[in-house]
């Protein structure tokens, strides 16, 4: 099991990512409450497809917590039991967590599918919790830290539901998307931990430095940016879903800081870059941060002059959570040369 572990770790990271890039894809297309209850869907383990399932019928059997609208309002199972000819409220109660209560086939699977992707998540976590155990002896933070990673999956599990219950509120989703990224943190330093490869890297102090400013500018714009985010929510659902050349007419001062603030990331980063090719350090990565740095910059520029062209939204999340990955990644291989000079 142990030989193997690394591997299931780099799995368990892809995985994430993935979830995360259904998660954006959730947000983007505005599937948040394709399901308005959680676990399940509707009341369902595979959700419906069509509005006709939702619709109470005689003669029918329900089982408990199968969900329908009834009157724009969302009617939850008592118990299992078949009904008659007409419709009795008695073996009905009303769903009170939240007064959301329309269904659209393409938002319920949209929605679904992201949850089966957290799911298999989940189990990954859970196998790369039990392989880490042959660690304990020597490595006993290896352990410990996927250990977090199922109580993570667990903690983003339940933030999930009450996301939903909360009817997509603002402040949530941001601790759902911060929540993501230290999961991919602890699940980078598990990879780079039990790796076996050695490579050629020059250690810099200054560059280390510039790193660890570069992350934590990285992590400000990302929060920033769902700031800016809720915002075009809160647009979205006051001038419509078509209006998008609207949505950042009369911005907040949220996105004018969001938008400066990416030319000191910007430099930061070209200074990092600089530093890198001048001394030789073989950090390679750094290039890939170059290239998502632009991508991100350019994905900005079309969501604001171009009206927010479809997949915009998804692309600048997602390239976030990557950029933040590859320059903790960074991090990490930094202090690890550093670690080894120190020791010849």
């Amino acid at each position: 099991m142990k030989k193997h572990f690394h591997t299931i770790a780099k799995v368990t990271l892809v995985l994430v990512y993935l979830v995360i890039i259904a998660g954006a894809v959730v947000r983007m297309t505005g599937s948040g409450m394709g399901c308005p209850d959680w676990p399940k869907c509707f009341g369902y383990f595979i959700p419906p497809t069509e509005e006709s399932q939702l619709e109470w019928k005689a003669n029918h059997s329900y089982e408990d917590g199968m969900v329908i609208i009834v009157d724009e309002a969302l009617q939850v199972a008592k118990e299992d039991f078949t009904t008659t000819t007409s419709f009795n409220s008695e073996n009905w109660e009303p769903y009170t967590e939240h007064d959301y209560a329309t269904f659209n086939a393409f938002h319920t699977w949209v929605e679904y599918i992201n949850r089966l992707f957290g799911a298999l998540a989940g189990l990954a976590t859970l196998l790369l919790f039990v392989g880490s155990c042959w660690y304990w002896k020597k490595q006993k933070i290896i352990t410990l830290l996927s250990f977090f990673t199922v109580a993570g999956m667990g903690f983003q599990a339940w933030l999930g539901k009450t996301v939903v219950d909360s009817n997509l509120a603002p402040f949530k989703i941001t601790i759902h998307m911060v929540m993501a990224l230290i999961i991919v943190a602890v699940l980078l330093y598990i990879v780079h931990n039990t790796s076996n490869k050695i490579k050629a890297h020059k250690s810099d102090n200054v560059f280390t430095k510039l790193l660890y400013v570069s992350i934590i500018l990285t992590i400000i714009q990302t929060i920033l940016g769902t700031q800016v985010r809720q915002f075009v929510d809160e647009q979205i659902k006051t001038i419509g879903e078509t209006s998008q050349s609207l949505w950042l007419a009369n911005p907040e001062l949220d996105f004018y800081i969001h938008r400066t603030f990416s030319i000191v990331v910007l430099l930061v980063n070209v200074w990092l870059f600089y530093r890198f090719r001048k001394l030789q350090l073989g950090f390679t990565k750094v290039y890939w941060v170059m290239v998502l740095l632009v991508l991100e910059i350019l994905s900005g520029i079309a969501m604001y002059y171009f009206d927010f062209p479809f997949g915009t939204q998804t692309i600048h999340i997602v390239l976030a959570t990557i950029l933040f990955g590859i320059q903790f990644y960074l991090i990490l291989e930094a202090n690890k040369t550093q670690n080894n000079m120190k020791s010849l």
